[in-house]
């Protein structure tokens, strides 16, 4: 495996579990999971994210996951989850990473009554997604899965931006064409396959903010042939509890012309969007 990185294969035992003590597991994915861990020298808690080797199936699958650990490393923000380390052994891969201590921006929601979250706090909230995803396009990097599962919270509901498989260095010029990115989050040009820039990570912001305010997703439908054909015309309701603000800003970002959609400069500036009112800590 080649990287940026100089990895060296030591036993499972010897290595990881001489460092840290595994706690309970956090979640499942596609590669394998992700425990909770505490360091058995300092007492500092982390996540660890554990990808099984036998579950990298190809060399494409290889590159991906060396592309996300290369990405994680040079993003350093207070809203990003924060990269530490990488170790690998004969059978896992290990992934030392930042630990959130809430759960995820989508249990946050389901916790609210109503099923949605206020505007004063869905405002804090949206402007440390916006402040983060900046960062990312700043250095390049688009997120392309951007979604409520992905934003994890702190003990204060700090974000904390996570989970960069998808994630790619965009050069200034670049467009990219690959099919990714969760289905009901996705942008127009995603699904019709066109070539697409940032854009797809604004879109996405998009979706999540109408998701805490309105306790669903804008497209969401029983098939995803019909999902696709409303997300494709931009195909949505404002709930009449929405601000005018709030209606208008949304309205604003899920445009399915990418150039007329709109930037985080524009968000920012936006009537809605008041910075005195985006606290971030």
């Amino acid at each position: 495996m080649s990287a940026d990185f100089q990895l060296e294969k030591q036993s499972t035992m010897n290595l990881v579990e001489s460092k840290y003590r595994f706690l309970k597991t956090l979640g499942i994915g596609t590669f394998g999971k992700v425990k909770l861990v505490k360091n058995i020298s300092t007492g500092k808690k982390y996540a660890i994210k554990i990808v099984k080797r036998d579950r990298i199936k190809d060399k494409s699958m290889e590159e991906k996951l060396m592309r996300e650990i290369n990405i994680m490393k040079q993003l350093n923000h207070k809203h990003i989850i924060r990269f530490y380390d990488v170790i690998e052994s004969d059978t896992d891969i290990y992934l030392v990473l930042e630990r959130a201590r809430k759960g995820n921006l989508l249990d946050l929601i389901n916790s609210k009554d109503g099923g949605r979250v206020q505007e004063d706090e869905a405002r804090k909230i949206f402007g440390q997604i916006i402040d983060a995803i900046e960062f990312c396009h700043e250095n390049k990097v688009v997120h392309r899965d951007l979604k409520a599962e992905n934003i994890l919270m702190d003990s204060k509901n700090n974000v904390k931006v996570a989970d960069f498989g998808f994630s790619v260095v965009k050069e200034k010029d670049q467009l990219l064409k690959t099919t990714c990115c969760s289905p009901f989050y996705a942008a127009p040009e995603i699904l019709c396959k066109q070539f697409y820039g940032c854009e797809v990570d604004i879109w996405s912001c998009g979706v999540i903010l109408y998701a805490m305010l309105c306790g669903k997703l804008p497209f969401e439908d029983e098939s995803y042939p019909a999902a696709f054909k409303k997300i494709k015309s931009a195909d949505f309701d404002l709930p009449g509890h929405l601000s005018s603000e709030a209606g208008d800003l949304i309205s604003k970002i899920l445009v399915v012309d990418p150039k007329k959609r709109f930037t985080i400069s524009e968000i920012r500036k936006h009537s809605w969007f008041d910075s005195q009112n985006v606290i971030v800590n």
